[in-house]
């Protein structure tokens, strides 16, 4: 089978985060890490994942610096996973993830949802801007651009000021 890997994945902060995250399972067990569960067994149960499957993901998360392996016990020998500071910063996409997904159903079919701890009230996610507070869900008002690092493939498919208007961008990158 031919590789998909084009040039600019090989740079891209989209392909390098499918990457690390893109896999079912592992997406599951972060949810499952931000629910508080730590202990390969508990992941095990409540995900109906096979052992083999969940030590190649825990292994993984470890290795890209996602979760910590840490003792809890020495007799057997007994490992927790606890999130790390990288980790936690995935929530807001995690969040964002489960926010999406349930737009498309009706409120009296969500299994989950996100609630403000403090009033019980249903929250909804939205990406925004740091600085200016917009929503960045407009596809015509942000683009993509070559940031300071972009070779070659990738200041071809995004131009640094990532075009002013829809013709002067490149087809891959236009709004749909």
């Amino acid at each position: 089978m031919a590789s998909r890997i084009r040039a600019e994945d090989f740079e891209c902060p989209l392909s390098t985060t499918v990457q690390h995250v893109g896999e079912w399972w592992t997406l599951l067990i972060l949810h499952d890490a931000f629910d508080g569960y730590t202990r390969f067994d508990q992941f095990q149960e409540n995900l109906g994942i096979s052992t083999s499957m969940l030590t190649a993901r825990l292994k993984t998360l470890v290795a890209d610096g996602l979760l910590e392996r840490r003792p809890y016990q020495t007799n057997p020998v007994r490992n927790e996973y606890v999130l790390t500071d990288l980790g936690r910063s995935l929530r807001p996409v995690i969040v964002t993830l489960a926010a999406w997904g349930n737009s498309r159903l009706a409120p009296e079919q969500r299994s989950m949802i996100l609630i403000d701890t403090t009033s019980g009230e249903e929250v909804e996610p939205v990406v925004v801007d740091a600085r200016t507070g917009r929503p960045l869900d407009d596809s015509h008002a942000y683009v993509f651009a070559a940031g300071p690092a972009a070779g070659p493939a990738m200041r071809a498919r995004y131009p640094r000021d990532g075009g002013t208007t829809a013709e002067e961008r490149p087809l891959r990158n236009r709004p749909t």
